[in-house]
Parts: C-alpha cells; sequence; structure tokens
C-alpha cells in the first residue's frame, strides 16, 4: 500500500499541484490559519476533489473549529472513503492507522498527555500534528517534540510516524524500527517549498 503524506498547508492547499498517486492520502494537521468555518469547508471541498481511494486528516493547533466537536459530529459530513482521526483509529486494507490531534485546549488542560497514553500498541501508522522530542523538531536552536510522545513511539514502535507543526524541520528520519516523517509543506516564512512524501508499506 503506498501513502503519500502533506502537512501544514495553511489554507495554501490549492497551490499544491500534481500530487503524486497513492492509496492513502494523509494530512496531518494545520490545514487552516485562522481555524474558521469557512477555512474548514474550503479545505474539505479540496480534499474531497482528490483523486484517492482513501483519505485521512488530523487537526492541528490552527484548526481551531475542530475543537470540542466531536469526531462522529464530523465524520457525519464525510464521504465513505475520508476518515476524521481524532484521538481514535481506523484500519485499512489490514494497516492500522491511529490519530492524534495538537488543539491548544488539551494542552492547557492536559488531556493531551493522558490521550497519547492510550494510543494503541498495535497502531502501524501514527498520525500525530505535533512531532515527538529531538526529532525532525528543531526551530533555531530549541527542540519544540513532545518527550510523552516520544517515549510512547519508543513503546509501541510503529512503521511510520507522520507530523508535521515545525516548518523547519521538514524531512524523513529513520530508527531500526519507525520511519519518521515531517512532511510540512510550507517552510518558516509559510511559503510553499517542500514537497509531499511518499512511502511504500
Amino acid at each position: 500500500m503506498r501513502l503519500l503524506h502533506l502537512s501544514d498547508t495553511h489554507n495554501q492547499h490549492k497551490d499544491l499541484k500534481e500530487l503524486p498517486e497513492s492509496d492513502v492520502l494523509i494530512h496531518s494537521g494545520d490545514f487552516s490559519f485562522a481555524g474558521t468555518k469557512a477555512e474548514f469547508h474550503d479545505f474539505l471541498n479540496w480534499f474531497f476533489g482528490l483523486n484517492y481511494k482513501y483519505k485521512i486528516f488530523i487537526g492541528g493547533n490552527h484548526d481551531n473549529f475542530l475543537e470540542g466537536k466531536s469526531q462522529n459530529e464530523i465524520q457525519k459530513i464525510l464521504p465513505k472513503n475520508c476518515y476524521y482521526l481524532c484521538h481514535s483509529g481506523v484500519t485499512i486494507e489490514n494497516t492500522k492507522f491511529w490519530g492524534l490531534p495538537k488543539f491548544i485546549s488539551e494542552d492547557i488542560d492536559g488531556t493531551y498527555f493522558e490521550k497519547i497514553k492510550h494510543i494503541p500498541k498495535n497502531t502501524e501508522v501514527l498520525i500525530s500534528h505535533h512531532p515527538p522530542l529531538g526529532i525532525l523538531d528543531r526551530a533555531g536552536k530549541i527542540n519544540f517534540g513532545c518527550a510523552d510522545l516520544l517515549q510512547k513511539v519508543l513503546d509501541i514502535q510503529p512503521k511510520l510516524h507522520l507530523f508535521g507543526h515545525i516548518h523547519d524541520a521538514y524531512g524523513i528520519e529513520k530508527s531500526l524500527k519507525t520511519t519518521f516523517s515531517n512532511a510540512s509543506v510550507l517552510n518558516e516564512n509559510y511559503e510553499l517549498r517542500n514537497i509531499p512524501v511518499v512511502f511504500d508499506i
């Protein structure tokens, strides 16, 4: 199965041309900028129109419209081949995906760290917005990744960990068990400079 990963489009999704073919298209958050309802529906209209067998997206810290809304509330407006993952998973052609959004409210009340604990051990493709600490998470001289998330990834060892959030840290890293992808297509100046990433699993 071929996966296409992209992240942090911030309303510039329509500028992405000639996307590579894949079986599953994955957007790991920050599709919007101000987090408005209009931005959300503009993204969805574009996302729905792309010719991929399956599509998955999660929320990022800019996607405020999704905060406080249940997964079912969003899922019911999506086509059958499109999945919104919010601390939840889906199995596609025997591959287990799990989505971990990044909402400011969950950072403030601490529930984000509790949700990390509940990522299933059998997760094969982990999709988060936030990177793990020390892996494709550096902006300037600071590592912005999450230590709890790193520990969880080391524990469950998914085949892929797909994320974004830190625009400066676009790239791929590999450990013995896991391939990590920061697919932020915009650079630190919010300019479209990076290309989505393709994986075969």
